[in-house]
């Protein structure tokens, strides 16, 4: 039986992925792409059964395809961490790890699966999710130093950085190809020790992009929202969710949101929930055509810009 793995190309769905097949290494067809490519299962044969691992991507937008898996007698090993739907799928042939809370995710997940095997590969899965209180606690208890937390942090909000864009072509890396050259290591504080080139790239390019991102002009601002406008450029779309994540770090509570430009009249949105109150996003952005996620951080794929000042008015006054 054909073995696919079906994963997000951000942080969460790549240690995950990582740590699954460090603990059972096997010969996959891998299906991936950048972070808000979710409707990933489609791509999936039906025409004979094949066995399924499909990580941190949305049962609900999935449910059509995964639903043709089962009915040709295909095995789909589920884990995530999004809204799945009303109801999960009640064939034997279908097993699932789902959890909501917005304190997890499926690295979280599938860490407590394998029993911690791989387990620092779930800390910075934790930290390039915007889990920073969790991934500073898991961090902690591991017994960890100060500065090997630091590392795991920025590993995996430079992996999560490399999922974000229009394409592929505006990454740095195709999600699968980082998963290849980052397997390769048990521990991801061995990977950062020795400094390959994949990683050196990645880091850079976050550090540079960055610089651009916060020096970006603020499109409206209120004491529940901030809204910050980028342009549609390769580097502010690579940006985009990890500049999110770092402005609702620095503003906790504000819901956060990212505007980026797209060529054809419409936007791309990145929404995070205000860090102190870490629910919302997800019905914020179902509110639109296109939008979907988690409580905590969600997205809309193309928001018509004749309804951005719907969009900004429904951001700033949700949390008011």
């Amino acid at each position: 039986m054909k073995v696919y793995d079906v994963f997000n190309g951000d942080a969460d769905g790549i240690c995950a992925l990582i740590q699954l097949r460090l603990a059972e290494p096997a010969e996959t067809t891998l299906i991936t792409g950048v972070k808000r490519d979710i409707a990933l299962v489609r791509q999936v044969p039906v025409s004979e059964p094949v066995r399924a691992h499909i990580l941190d991507v949305s049962l609900e937008k999935n449910r059509e395809a995964v639903d043709a898996l089962l009915d040709v007698g295909s095995e789909v090993f589920y884990v995530d961490h999004h809204f799945p739907g009303d109801e999960l799928p009640s064939s034997p042939k279908f097993t699932a790890l789902i959890d909501t809370q917005p304190t997890t995710c499926t690295s979280l997940l599938i860490d407590n699966y394998l029993g911690g095997r791989f387990h620092h590969w779930a800390i910075a899965a934790a930290f390039g999710d915007n889990l920073n209180a969790v991934g500073n606690d898991l961090a902690e208890k591991a017994g960890l130093s100060k500065e090997q937390g630091e590392a795991l942090k920025n590993l995996g909000v430079c992996i999560n950085y490399n999922g974000y864009g229009a394409t592929v072509e505006d990454l740095h890396f195709h999600p699968a190809d980082l998963f290849r050259e980052f397997v390769k290591f048990e521990d991801p504080l061995d990977l950062i020790a020795s400094e390959p080139e994949a990683w050196t790239k990645l880091r850079k390019g976050y550090e540079e992009d960055m610089e651009q991102g916060l020096s970006a002009p603020v499109l409206a601002e209120s004491d529940s929202a901030l809204i910050v406008q980028l342009p549609d450029e390769p580097w502010a779309r690579r940006v985009s969710g990890v500049l999110g994540n770092e402005l609702a770090n620095r503003h906790p509570d504000q819901a956060c949101a990212i505007v980026t430009e797209r060529p054809n009249q419409t936007y791309l949105v990145s929404i995070r929930a205000p860090l102190s109150n870490r629910t919302g996003a997800d019905e914020v952005a179902r509110r639109f055509p296109t939008g979907g996620g988690r409580k905590a951080a969600a997205g809309i794929n193309e928001l018509p810009s004749d309804k951005l000042d719907e969009f900004i008015e429904v951001l700033q006054t949700y949390w008011s």
